[in-house]
Order: structure tokens, then sequence, then C-alpha cells
């Protein structure tokens, strides 16, 4: 019994990685009118299920869509947004996109995220950087740990920006998986849906902001290298969906498309919720403590399971066993049956 709890416990752990792998639903594999990118992918935000992907995990520059993870590796390792940063030569004349930032002026770090989410600004992603990294290279390092702490193992960052670099890649589904541990964080979920910073008077360059039902971010890109990417966030119904597209002429009409159909296809629904009972055995019931939710595509309730097993670690008078909720025998979610 010991060594079941265990194994339990472990692939609860690996939640993740097993709800990737569940089947897909039926999104068009084919944009309308030629759309479709070069790699594009779909993922649930709660639970991190794959919804859709083409070649996910095709390794391509992503350009600016980079600036996603130099901003959550910023906002890891600051205490204070407020904090005065004063703009060094390397910061200035950067090119591509650009704020362009003065050698010495003085922003806050808040100031540089906005610039660097909403105007792409290279020079914020470079003062950036410099700031929270004695060395370029220390906070690249520290890029590619935020990027692998988000389950995004496929990839490797060279630069803050994304400007061109020839061992600078990701995937579409590693990106997916980077903006859902991006999203987790507040300030950089209002960062990235905001329309408008009025003290700068800078206006994020994401159209789907404007243009699309639900959407709450967050980053576009492009060079000549890497074509046109595009990293979406949406909520419908209660359900948040991330899609990436890389390498995409369309890229907004086809991560509307994306969208849409996952929306369609999938139900955000509650597989178990809190204060549910469940018989543990012929003599016990036990409570669970917290609401489980996931996306299911019509027809796929009827391959839910729900498994208990009593608690055999007598010192825990709490706890009278545990459950696991599997779908298509893959397990979703495990957790501690309370006494009522």
């Amino acid at each position: 019994m010991y060594n079941k709890r265990i194994k339990i416990a472990f692939i609860a752990v690996l939640l993740t990685v097993f709800s990737c792998f569940l089947p897909i639903c039926k999104i068009s594999a084919q944009g309308e009118g030629g759309m479709e990118a070069k790699a594009e992918c779909v993922i649930e935000q709660n639970s991190g299920r794959i919804l859709y992907e083409a070649k996910g995990d095709l390794r391509l520059p992503m350009a600016s869509t980079t600036k996603i993870v130099t901003a959550i590796t910023v906002l890891d390792h600051c205490n204070d947004l407020q904090k005065k940063i004063e703009i060094p030569k390397e910061a200035v004349g950067i090119e591509g996109s650009s704020v362009y930032l003065q050698e010495s002026e003085h922003y806050t770090v808040e100031e540089l995220l906005y610039g660097l989410m909403l105007r792409s600004g290279n020079d914020c992603a470079v003062a950036l950087a410099l700031s929270f990294g004695n060395t370029m290279g220390e906070f690249i390092a520290k890029m590619n740990e935020t990027a692998q702490r988000a389950g995004a193992l496929n990839s490797r960052f060279e630069n803050p920006h994304g400007l061109p670099c020839k061992n600078h890649y990701t995937t579409a589904r590693d990106l997916c998986y980077i903006t859902r541990y991006a999203m987790k964080n507040p300030i950089f979920s209002k960062i990235v849906a905001t329309e408008y910073y009025s003290p700068r008077a800078w206006k994020n360059k994401n159209k789907m902001l404007t243009g699309y039902e639900g959407a709450i971010g967050v980053k576009t890109g492009y060079t000549k290298a890497a074509g046109r990417c595009l990293v979406s966030a949406a909520t419908r119904n209660g359900m948040m969906v991330i899609c990436t597209v890389l390498n995409c002429q369309a890229m907004y009409e086809r991560s509307r498309q994306l969208m849409d159909d996952a929306f369609h296809s999938y139900r955000y629904v509650p597989l178990i919720t809190s204060g549910t009972t469940l018989t543990v055995n012929e003599c016990a019931r036990g409570k669970v403590c917290t609401d489980y939710y996931y996306p299911l595509m019509q027809g796929e309730e009827v391959q839910l399971e729900i498994r208990t097993q009593p608690y055999s670690a007598l010192k825990n008078q709490k706890v009278m066993g545990q459950f696991g909720i599997y779908l298509s025998k893959r397990l979703l979610f495990s957790g501690n049956l309370y006494k009522l």
C-alpha cells in the first residue's frame, strides 16, 4: 500500500506532463485560406492540457515573443517595481523595436516592463537584463532557468529581445508552457492585458486585445528570420486558453481560428467539487476538500473514473484515504480524503 501511495503522489506531481498526452480536439489542422503556421499549439491554462498542436516540438526562432521569458524572469527576481534604473549606454540604439531610451535617463522597473511588453522595446529588454544580471550572460542564464522551471525543455535563449541569433530558439509547445507559467503572475497578467499605458502614452501593439472576445494578452513578434509570431491568451466561460503560432503570415486570423475552435470543442467542467464524499471502503467514507476542473470534449465524460483507497498511515488521524481522477486510464488529479 505504501508503494502505491508513493506512486500516486509522484504521478500527481507530473500532472502537467501526463495531461499533455491526452486526446486533442478536432481543431482545424489547416488554416482557412492558407493561414497555417509553421508550428502552432493551443493549451488550457489551469491543467496545461494540450488542446491542439501541429509541429508543436519543432525548434524555431520566435522573435519578440522572447520577451515573455524576459518579463517573467525579471518579475521572479524583482521585489520593487518602483526601483529606479539608470539607462546604461549598452541599452541605447538597439536595432528593431524601441521606446528610444537615452543614456543616464531613469525609468522604474514597472515602466520598462510596460515598454517591453506593450511597445516591444528591445532597448527596454537590454536595460532590464543588465539591471537584473551582473552581466548579460548571467541574465540569459536566468532566462533559461525560468524556461526550464516552466516546463520548456526544448528551448534555448541567447538574448533578452529575440533579435536573430543562431542558437536562440523555442517551440510552439514550449512557448505555451512559458506563457502559462508567466500568466500565473498577476503583475505579468496585468501588463500584457493593458491596452494603453498612460504614464508614458504607450499603446499595446497586440491587436488581439481589441479584436478578439475575451482576449487578455500576450505578445507579438516579427523578424525576417522568425516570420510573424504571436502568443495569445483569452478567457471564456471560466476557461483560459493560450495559443502560440510561429512563422504565420496571418497570425491574428489563425490565432482567432484556433482559439475559437478550442472554445467550441471543449467545456471547462468540474470533475469533483469540494465537500463531495467518496466511499473509501465498506466501513468508511471521506470528504474532498478541493475543486478539480478540467477541459473536456463532448463524450469524454464517460471515460472519467474515480478510484479510492484507504490511507494506512495511522499517525494521521484526519486522512481517511486517497482518490485519483482518471481520464482514459490516465491519472489527472489525486488527493486526500478527509474524515467527515
